[in-house]
C-alpha cells in the first residue's frame, strides 16, 4: 500500500543546521525534504497521530537531530539523517504545541541534553468534561532528561493554543482570547514559579511573535491590526538583565498606548491588513516585523520607521514564515498546501513544495453538481479543482504536484466573493484531452454564463493549451456531465435543460511540421428524450453505445448515427452516475435522494440484474475486467455505526467490491471521511507493483481519496489488506541527496568490481601518426599506461629529422 495526499502546512516545518534539508510535518509522520530540488528525501515515521511539532537541535553543521510532538501524546527524539527513533517521552496527553528553551539558550552543543533541559507543552486535558466553559488548555512543562512532566501547570485556558518563543529563547507566550500572557525561560531549573506578565487588547488576538534581542512583542488581531508592546516586564522580569529599559514605570504618560496597569513602556499600532493576521515573524538581526493574512500578501516592516514593502499576488492565505540559519533563505507556507522557499531579503521566491490541493467549499448561491476528482488512470494522476480558478494534476504514485492548469483567465484574491467555478473536469483514456465547464454566478438573479472548453497536451507533463471555447453549450441550462470516447476524440455532454450534445474536433488530428496539433471542436449531433432533464451520460468500453439518463430512465444510444436505441427501467429518484462495468455488457446507475439505490443493468436482457439500497458517493470500474467498486457511505441510523465490530468503529463509509454478475460483494474495506471522497482503478508500472505487492503483479490498484484529499493505493485482489493503512512508499527518495555514512560519506562508494577480464584490453596498441590529438581522450579508467602515454607524448612534441641516404 503506499499512501499519500497529507496537509504540508499543519504545522510550523523547520530547516536542517545547514538549511539542505526542510523538515514538514506531514501527517503522522514528518517528512524531510530537499531545499536545492524540491524533493522528498526520507520520512520519519512512528507516531499514530498528527504531529504538531518539529524542533531541530541547533549546533554544528553535521548533526541532524531534532524532537517532534504529536497528538498520540508522545515527544520523540530522531536522527533525522538516519531516520532513526532516539527516544520516546509518553505524557499521556494530546499534544498541539511545544518549544524548548533550553535548545535556544546555547546549552546544547551536542546531541547530550543538558541536565535541566525542560520543553514547555501546549496540552489538552482530557479528563475534563466537555461543558462550554471547561479549561481544557493547558501550559505544562515536561522533563526531557528524566521523560516525564514537571507537575506544574503555568497556565489553563478553554482550548489549547499555540506557543510561541523568541529566537533567543528567553520568552515565550501564548495568546488566550484578548490577552497575551509572556513567561520567562528560567536559565536553569529552578523550583521556583516561572514568572509571568500579561497584556490586555480590546479585540481578541490571533498570534504574537517575539524579538530575537530586545523585550518586544508584537501581536496580531482579527481586525487586522498588529500591535507592537516595546519594553514589556521590565518590573516583573527586572533582575540586573542588560535587556532591560531603564525607563519609568511609575510614569503614567510616559507610557503612551499602554492599557492600566500593563509591563510594558510604550504600545504602536499599525493598520495595513483588512482581515485577521496569520503570520508574524521578526527578521533574524530584528530589524523587520513580516506580516500576512488572508489577503495573500507578505508584508515587511521596517520596524524603526514602520516603512513597509510587499510580495503581492502570492495567491493564498499566508500561515507560517520560517527562517534558516542561512539569513538568505527562509521558508514561506500557505494555505493551499504550498510551501516557497524565499531568497531574503529580496523575498523572491526561488523554489515551491507542492503538495495535494485541499478542498475548499463552493458558494451557497450554487446549488449544481461538482465533479470532485477526474482520474488518469494510465499515468496515475489525479486532476483536482482548486480555489484559484486552476486544475492541479497530481502524481498518486510520486506524491507530488506533475503541473497546474489556469482554467479562468483570473487574478484570484483570496478572500474576495466567488463569482466564477469550475465545475465539471473530464480527461481522455490516454490523458491527452480533457475538457471543463466553468460557471459564471450570476448577481442578484442577473446574468449568468456556462463555458465548455477543451483543451490538448501533447507532453507528458500535462501542460495543457486551450483549443475551444463553448458559451452557453446548452442555451441558458447548467451542464449536468461530461464523458470521453474511449477511442476517438468525442465528447458527449447532457444538460438539465433536456437534452445532450455530442462534440467532435473537426479535424482529429492533422501532421504539421512533423508535430501533432489538435484542431478545435464542433458540435456532431444532439439528442433529447422527452424533453426530460439529462443527468449522466457515459459511453461503452468500445464506445458503440452512449447511455445517457433522462432523469429516472436510462436512454442508450448509438454516437455515431445518433439514434435511441433502447430505454431501461424507471427508478424512484433521479439517476446522478452512469459507467459501463469495463469490457462487460453491464452498465451501472447510481441514484440519489430520498431513496438512494446501486443499480446494475444487463446490456444483453435491457433489464435490471440486481440492485442495493446504498448511499454511493463514487464508482470506478475496472476496464480489462467486469469488477467495480463503489464508496458508499454508513447511514447513522445503521446497526454498523453501533456496532462493536473494530472494523467498523470510527468510521463512516465503506469500500465494495463487486463483479458485475455477482450481488455478492467480493471484498470489503471501512474508511473514514467517505464524504466528498472518491475510488478509481488505476495502472501501475514495475516500479508501483514492486513498492506495493512486493513483487507480486496485481490485476489493478484502487485509489481511495477522502474528503481531506488524502489517499491510498492498494490491490483489490489482495484479500489479506482488510485494514487500509496510509504509508508511504519507500523508493520515493530524491537520488541527488542520499545520505552516506562512514567510509563513503569521505571518499564516496565504492566502484563494483568485475571478475571478468575485458578482451578488449588486450588489443595491440598501435600508434597513429597524430598521437597527439586522441593520446587522451576517452574515459580516465580506459587511459593506456603513463611510461606509453609519456612516450608518445614526447615524441609527439620534438622535431623529427630526416635522415640522407648516401
Amino acid at each position: 500500500m503506499i499512501g499519500g495526499g497529507k496537509s504540508y502546512v499543519s504545522a510550523p516545518p523547520a530547516f536542517s543546521n545547514d538549511a539542505k534539508r526542510l523538515l514538514v510535518c506531514t501527517g503522522t509522520a514528518v517528512s524531510v525534504f530537499s531545499t536545492s530540488t524540491g524533493l522528498q528525501i526520507l520520512s520519519l515515521e512512528g507516531h499514530t497521530a498528527l504531529v504538531t511539532a518539529v524542533i531541530v537541535v541547533p549546533g554544528n553543521k553535521a548533526l541532524s537531530f531534532c524532537w517532534t510532538a504529536s497528538l498520540d501524546g508522545t515527544v520523540r527524539y530522531w536522527d533525522f539523517a538516519a531516520a532513526e527513533l532516539m527516544k520516546t517521552i509518553d505524557i499521556k496527553m494530546p499534544i498541539y504545541s511545544m518549544v524548548i528553551p533550553a535548545l535556544l539558550l546555547g546549552q546544547t552543543d551536542s546531541k547530550v541534553m543538558p541536565a535541566d533541559a525542560f520543553a514547555y507543552l501546549s496540552v489538552e486535558n482530557t479528563t475534563q468534561d466537555n461543558a462550554p466553559k471547561a479549561l481544557r488548555g493547558q501550559i505544562r512543562k515536561c522533563s526531557l532528561t528524566e521523560s516525564r512532566l514537571a507537575g506544574v501547570i503555568l497556565a489553563e485556558t478553554r482550548k489549547p493554543e499555540v506557543i510561541s518563543i523568541s529566537p533567543s529563547g528567553k520568552f515565550f507566550g501564548i495568546r488566550n482570547k484578548r490577552k497575551l500572557h509572556i513567561w520567562r525561560a528560567p536559565a536553569k531549573d529552578s523550583k521556583l514559579p516561572v514568572a509571568k506578565i500579561t497584556l490586555h487588547h480590546t479585540r481578541n488576538f490571533t498570534l504574537l511573535a517575539l524579538h530575537p534581542t530586545k523585550r518586544l512583542v508584537a501581536a496580531g488581531d482579527t481586525s487586522g491590526r498588529i500591535l507592537i508592546w516595546r519594553g514589556f516586564g521590565n518590573r516583573k522580569f527586572s533582575d540586573g538583565d542588560k535587556l532591560v529599559n531603564q525607563g519609568s514605570m511609575n510614569d503614567e504618560e510616559g507610557r503612551p498606548g499602554i492599557r492600566g496597569d500593563d509591563d510594558a513602556d510604550s504600545c504602536t499600532t499599525w493598520h495595513w491588513h483588512p482581515t485577521g493576521i496569520n503570520l508574524l515573524r521578526f527578521s533574524s538581526d530584528g530589524a523587520y516585523l513580516y506580516s500576512g493574512g488572508k489577503e495573500g500578501v507578505l508584508v515587511d516592516w521596517q520596524l524603526d520607521t514602520g516603512k513597509k514593502k510587499f510580495l503581492p499576488r502570492i495567491g493564498s492565505p499566508l500561515l507560517y514564515l520560517t527562517d534558516s540559519l542561512d539569513p538568505s533563505l527562509s521558508a514561506l507556507s500557505c494555505a493551499d498546501n504550498q510551501i516557497h522557499l524565499l531568497k531574503m531579503p529580496s523575498m523572491e521566491i526561488t523554489k515551491s513544495i507542492s503538495g495535494i490541493k485541499l478542498p475548499f467549499s463552493s458558494p451557497d448561491v450554487y446549488e449544481g453538481i461538482c465533479s470532485k476528482f477526474a482520474f488518469d488512470d494510465t499515468d496515475g494522476l489525479v486532476a483536482l479543482r482548486t480555489e484559484n480558478y486552476r486544475i492541479q494534476f497530481y502524481s498518486l504514485f510520486d506524491d507530488r504536484e506533475i503541473s497546474e492548469v489556469q482554467v479562468c483567465e483570473r487574478n484570484h484574491q483570496p478572500g474576495d466573493e466567488v463569482s466564477v467555478i469550475v465545475t465539471l473536469v473530464s480527461l481522455s483514456g490516454d490523458g491527452s484531452m480533457m475538457s471543463t465547464v466553468e460557471v459564471n454566478l450570476p448577481e442578484d438573479g442577473i446574468g449568468g454564463l456556462v463555458c465548455l472548453k477543451f483543451w490538448a497536451s501533447d507532453s507528458q507533463n500535462k501542460n495543457f493549451n486551450l483549443s475551444t471555447i463553448v458559451y452557453q453549450p446548452h442555451r441558458d441550462a447548467g451542464v449536468s456531465a461530461l464523458a470521453f470516447h474511449p477511442t476517438r476524440q468525442m465528447v458527449v455532454s447532457s444538460s438539465y435543460g433536456g437534452d445532450f450534445k455530442i462534440w467532435v474536433c473537426s479535424d482529429e488530428i492533422q501532421q504539421k511540421q512533423d508535430t501533432l496539433q489538435h484542431s478545435g471542436w464542433m458540435c456532431y449531433a444532439v439528442g433529447s428524450y422527452k424533453k426530460k432533464p439529462m443527468t449522466a451520460a457515459a459511453f461503452s468500453a468500445d464506445g458503440s453505445v452512449l447511455a445517457v439518463a433522462a432523469e429516472t430512465v436510462i436512454t442508450l444510444w448509438d454516437p455515431v448515427n445518433n439514434m435511441l436505441v433502447a430505454v431501461l427501467g424507471e427508478m424512484q429518484m433521479p439517476i446522478v452516475t452512469l459507467s459501463f462495468a469495463g469490457n462487460s455488457d453491464y452498465l451501472l446507475s447510481i441514484s440519489r435522494g430520498s431513496k438512494p439505490q446501486l443499480s446494475v443493468w444487463s446490456m444483453s436482457k435491457l433489464s435490471e440484474s440486481w440492485s442495493y439500497k446504498l448511499d454511493i458517493e463514487d464508482v470506478t470500474c475496472a476496464k480489462d475486467s467486469s469488477s467495480f467498486a463503489v464508496l458508499a457511505h454508513l447511514p447513522k441510523s445503521s446497526t454498523f455505526m453501533g456496532s462493536n465490530e473494530p472494523i467498523f468503529q470510527g468510521k463512516d463509509g465503506v469500500i465494495l467490491l463487486f463483479n458485475a454478475t455477482d450481488p455478492v460483494p467480493l471484498a470489503m474495506w471501512s474508511v473514514r471521511k467517505a464524504k466528498g471522497g472518491g475510488l478509481a482503478f488505476l495502472k501501475g508500472n514495475s516500479f508501483q507493483q514492486q513498492s506495493i505487492a512486493d513483487g507480486k503483479s496485481p490485476q489493478a490498484l484502487l485509489a481511495y481519496i477522502n474528503a481531506d484529499h488524502e489517499y491510498i493505493l492498494f490491490d483489490p485482489y489482495d484479500y489479506d489488506a482488510r485494514e487500509l493503512r496510509m504509508t508511504r512508499g519507500k523508493d520515493r527518495v530524491a537520488v541527488d541527496e542520499t545520505a552516506r555514512y562512514g567510509y563513503a560519506s569521505i571518499y564516496g562508494e565504492l566502484p563494483q568490481f568485475e571478475m571478468k577480464r575485458d578482451q578488449t584490453l588486450l588489443a595491440p596498441y598501435a600508434p597513429s601518426q597524430r598521437p597527439w590529438e586522441t593520446i587522451f581522450s576517452g574515459s580516465s579508467h580506459n587511459l593506456l599506461p603513463l611510461p606509453k602515454l609519456c612516450l608518445e607524448f614526447m615524441e609527439s612534441l620534438l622535431e623529427r629529422r630526416t635522415t640522407t641516404v648516401e
